[in-house]
């Protein structure tokens, strides 16, 4: 007959044991998170804070309200960053959805050879170092008339463009790059939808008469819809948060012209030109407003558009 120490002391075995896989299984997860908190959630909840903070960097923080906000939305150079970015965006990356869905359909053509030949191939700019890309661009679009654009436009009569000083020509150059550099990422995106779609639909619409253009619009579309929200959401964030290309493209002189100059380029030189960091955290958090707005609106037209086409159908 077992006593009624020994049962508490099994049970306590028992739960100590179930303690232990708990903790273990919490033990595996943590990095993950632990990290999130260093480096993601911490410098947010911070940014969050300094926004409302009159803050060099050195000297005592002093709280200043609402005044950091004031300070950005009457500054004429964040409208026209804010300009610059929404400019450079719809021409970086509106075109790419569009030739990413038609290089998709091509390479996914069954009788097209050496498929995975282009399918690496349009994906290498994603993966091709940003200095790298500055570069090849800098060549591309220098000012000198002997340059490949310049030579290009002289082809077709055009006057040479100092693509590097220029309003227009600097934000159809940076355009470009983007484009460039993110094409093949949505392709891929794209290519990875159309091989989710079962064969067996477009058999069976072939058998009701359906042609190769109406089988693209009441099959392909609908189904590649949640593809395209996803290209659409990713890419209005992206085009928001331009950084990289403008700087590395303009070098040291992208942070004193406002030819090119983004919101995110704004932001960077309050806080670490001008050591303003309660404005450039002001102006992060409305950033993050307008990308919130952009992303829902961008989000409801896609999704519409699928809704609408399905209604028709």
């Amino acid at each position: 007959m077992v006593s009624a120490n020994e049962k508490v002391v099994k049970k306590k075995r028992f739960l100590s044991e179930e303690k232990k896989d708990m903790i273990s299984g919490y033990l595996y997860v943590s990095p993950f998170f632990i990290i999130f908190a260093v480096i993601g959630l911490y410098p947010a909840l911070f940014s969050l804070y300094l926004a409302f903070q009159k803050w060099n960097g050195l000297s005592p923080m002093e709280f200043a309200g609402l005044n950091n906000f004031k300070v950005v939305l009457a500054d004429p150079l964040f409208w026209k960053s804010l300009y610059n970015t929404i400019v450079i965006g719809l021409m970086g990356t509106a075109p790419q959805l569009v030739i990413g869905i038609i290089l998709a359909f091509l390479l996914n053509l069954s009788f097209l050879r050496f498929r995975n030949f282009f399918r690496v191939t349009i994906f290498m700019p994603y993966i091709t170092s940003m200095v790298a890309v500055a570069l090849i661009f800098s060549v591309l679009f220098s000012n000198h008339e002997t340059s490949l654009a310049n030579y290009v436009l002289g082809v077709f009569g055009f006057d040479p463009v100092n693509w590097a000083t220029s309003e227009w020509g600097t934000k159809i150059a940076i355009s470009i790059m983007v484009f460039w550099r993110w094409v093949g990422y949505n392709t891929i995106i794209y290519l990875a939808g159309l091989q989710s779609i079962s064969n067996d639909l477009y058999e069976a619409a072939t058998i009701d008469g359906a042609n190769k253009f109406q089988q693209m619009i009441y099959i392909t579309m609908p189904l590649l819809k949640p593809f395209i929200i996803l290209t659409v959401f990713f890419s209005t964030v992206g085009a928001l948060q331009l950084f990289a290309e403008p700087t590395v493209f303009l070098g040291a002189s992208a942070f004193t012209r406002d030819e090119a100059m983004t919101v995110v380029m704004y932001l960077y030189r309050d806080a670490f030109k001008l050591q303003s960091f309660g404005t450039a955290s002001a102006t992060a958090i409305i950033l993050l407003f307008i990308i919130i707005i952009f992303s829902a609106i961008n989000t409801l037209v896609t999704s519409g558009a699928g809704r609408k086409k399905e209604g028709a159908k």
